[in-house]
């Protein structure tokens, strides 16, 4: 359960960067100003957004028991 908080809010915070730096907010980089990373970043968000809710969903039901 909490392997797919990490990786969301990994995800999350990747996807931040590649947003800024396809919007070109973020400069010095090969990705500053190309369209597509803001868009590949966007979809890392959203996935990252879905793992997290995942996460707390199983953690508010009890989720299943770690040793």
């Amino acid at each position: 359960m909490w392997i797919r908080g990490v990786v969301g809010v990994v995800l999350v915070a990747i996807g931040g960067v590649w947003v800024a730096q396809g919007t070109g907010a973020m400069s010095g980089s090969m990705m500053s100003g190309h369209s597509q990373y803001a868009l590949l970043g966007a979809v890392a968000i959203l996935a990252g957004l879905a793992l997290l809710g995942w996460a707390w969903r199983l953690r508010g039901r009890g989720g299943p028991r770690e040793r």
